[in-house]
């Protein structure tokens, strides 16, 4: 069946992958370069096509264009540059030169095939400055970007090994063109996505329904055609962080506890190392998603931000500075969701008045509750959601929902990449 599914840009996307039989020949012919595990989670992007209309790792024009212009070089709006950083020694001792094709491996296995069109280097803290607004290495960010190689490679990529998602990650792993199908087959006219990186706490679920009413719009409330996308983020972690399992198996404990129905509610996850860029970053998110096949994307307080770099709502703010048609998907802005002991219910900030009585959810009390297997209040969390929770920190987290140096260090892969046969 032909795809016909448009994506960001107003471009079709395509998933950039190779028959088996032309990789194996491909693959034995080609220099080997091993990737970081950054850069194998954005060639399975690529690949697939949740970055479309990228088709492979940005070049120096496209780069200076991003930094200076937010745009790709054809015009189309992007905020965040896709790169692949190379040292020098691997650059020396494979003889890389333009037209190579050579073999991105990872696991010390071959992922992806990519034709090199340039060798490059560039201003690293440029492309802090430009992107995240700072310099400063204590944004995580700007660490990130200063742990780059001091080279680039450009050029398209194919896939040649598709990646084996272990449990529980591969029930949550849909391609674009998978959720497009699934969408369709739900009916579901309009599509929220709702990124998280976090165990759901009753504050969350009520942002999913404000926003699910804003979605809505004109629809019919008879027959349900809008939908929830719980889009995970599954990339690197940091210590206090929730596990990947916790976060995944927490948001679906919603739906399995029915305080989302079924038929208008989907967890599912993207491959993404967050740069914290705050409001070029919710760009980002608002890309990916639209290739997913949403119509709009929530944004609550502080969308991607970290510390006190950006303004808790910038990312609310910038989509109002974007061209006529820059954008498919539309923005749905929020407000805080509170905890008030006067209405005695979880309420919005911007309708509830008794704004001195409000308790904010602070996500540390969340966490010192949980520390201590306490159950927390069921206005803060929902029992089965604390119970999914304790049990993910006994199969998989060694005893704790939160990152520790065990887990880090011992943790199930995300994926595996099989020998090519």
């Amino acid at each position: 069946m032909k795809n016909n599914a448009t994506g960001h840009g107003n471009k079709i996307i395509k998933e950039r992958i190779m028959d088996s039989a032309t990789a194996m020949k491909l693959v034995k012919k080609g220099k080997k370069v091993p990737i970081s595990s950054r850069a194998a989670r954005e060639c399975i992007g690529l690949a697939y096509g949740f970055f479309s209309p990228l088709e492979g790792f940005m070049d120096a024009q496209t780069l200076s264009s991003v930094c200076q212009e937010m745009r790709l070089t054809d015009g189309t709006l992007w905020p965040i540059p896709i790169l692949l950083d190379i040292d020098a020694d691997t650059l020396v001792q494979n003889h890389l030169q333009l037209n190579d094709r050579v073999v991105l491996t990872y696991q010390e296995q071959p992922l992806a095939l990519m034709d090199i069109t340039e060798i490059y280097q560039y201003d690293r803290q440029k492309i802090a400055q430009s992107v995240l607004g700072t310099t400063d290495n204590k944004h995580p960010g700007v660490m990130m970007v200063n742990q780059w190689h001091s080279y680039f490679i450009a050029g398209p990529i194919q896939l040649v090994n598709k990646p084996q998602f272990q449990s529980p990650f591969d029930r949550f792993w849909y391609t674009p063109l998978q959720l497009r199908q699934i969408f369709q087959e739900k009916g579901w006219q309009h599509i929220i996505a709702h990124q998280t990186r976090n165990v759901p706490h009753t504050g969350h679920e009520w942002l999913m329904k404000g926003a699910w009413f804003s979605a809505n719009e004109d629809l019919s409330v008879e027959q349900l055609k809008t939908g929830i996308l719980v889009s995970c983020i599954i990339g690197p972690k940091r210590i206090g962080d929730y596990i990947d399992e916790a976060i995944l198996l927490g948001q679906q404990q919603l739906q399995d506890s029915s305080y989302f129905r079924a038929d208008i509610h989907l967890v599912s996850l993207v491959l993404w190392d967050m740069r914290y860029a705050g409001p070029k970053e919710a760009l980002l998110h608002a890309i990916i998603r639209s290739n997913l096949g949403c119509t709009h994307h929530m944004f609550g307080r502080d969308h991607a931000g970290v510390g006190s770099y950006y303004d808790p709502y910038d990312a609310h703010r910038i989509f109002d500075q974007l061209p006529q048609g820059g954008m498919k998907i539309k923005p749905v802005r929020l407000l805080e969701w509170n905890y008030c002991p006067i209405c005695q219910e979880v309420t919005y900030s911007g309708l509830c008045g008794h704004s001195q009585e409000q308790q904010q959810f602070s996500g540390t009390l969340i966490r010192n509750i949980i520390k201590d297997q306490l159950l927390p209040p069921v206005h803060l969390m929902r029992p089965e959601v604390f119970q999914t929770t304790r049990q993910t920190a006994e199969e998989y987290g060694f005893g704790s929902p939160f990152c520790n140096e065990r887990y880090l260090r011992e943790r199930q892969p995300v994926f595996r990449l099989s020998p090519l046969d």
